[in-house]
């Protein structure tokens, strides 16, 4: 009767194991899209009025030219230590500029899916895009004070990306802005 019941538990528990990993990763990966806002148009409003989510689930860059206004993505996590140091910044800047500039938030933790077309080795790493949707580019001045990594496609060497990596404070987000024309 033993030796049943050894068989018995050594096929069991890895069953067992095995659907509590399935279950795990279907909760992980099932998204409600009703509950969490995507990235929007910039013609279009949310629930709330207030124009640009703080919170995307996914960024188009083809959205992100439409927008028509300076534009930061910071990508990080809700439980990374710098990006929740910076939350309250992202949070203040994405209500004051409403309309004038769209501050937005992916966590790539959550929404592994969104980051792979962005240049993102750490987090948070923050991508800037003027109102035309082209890459910033800052000032010599700016640039002495802040770093900033530039990417450029491999095949025509056009600049794509502008980014910053690591925390930012919301003077320096004041002063990159500032050069976009945000005030």
């Amino acid at each position: 009767m033993d030796k049943k019941k050894s068989l018995i538990a050594k096929i069991l528990i890895p069953i067992l194991i095995a659907v509590a990993i399935i279950a795990i990763f279907i909760a992980k990966n099932m998204q409600n899209p009703t509950t969490e806002p995507s990235v929007i148009d910039s013609t279009k409003q949310t629930d709330n009025d207030k124009g640009f989510p703080l919170k995307v689930t996914s960024v188009s860059l083809e959205e992100i030219k439409q927008y028509g206004i300076p534009t930061v993505i910071d990508f990080g996590s809700d439980s990374c230590i710098p990006c929740k140091q910076m939350a309250p910044v992202l949070e203040t800047l994405n209500s004051e500029w409403q309309g004038k500039a769209a501050v937005q938030f992916m966590d790539v933790w959550e929404y592994t899916d969104g980051v792979e077309n962005f240049p993102v080795q750490v987090i948070p790493t923050q991508v800037f895009f003027n109102a035309d949707g082209t890459p910033f580019v800052p000032s010599d001045e700016l640039a002495s004070k802040i770093q900033f990594t530039m990417y450029s496609d491999k095949s025509n060497d056009e600049h794509i990306f502008t980014v910053h990596q690591g925390g930012i404070t919301e003077e320096e987000m004041r002063e990159i802005f500032a050069e976009m024309g945000v005030e």
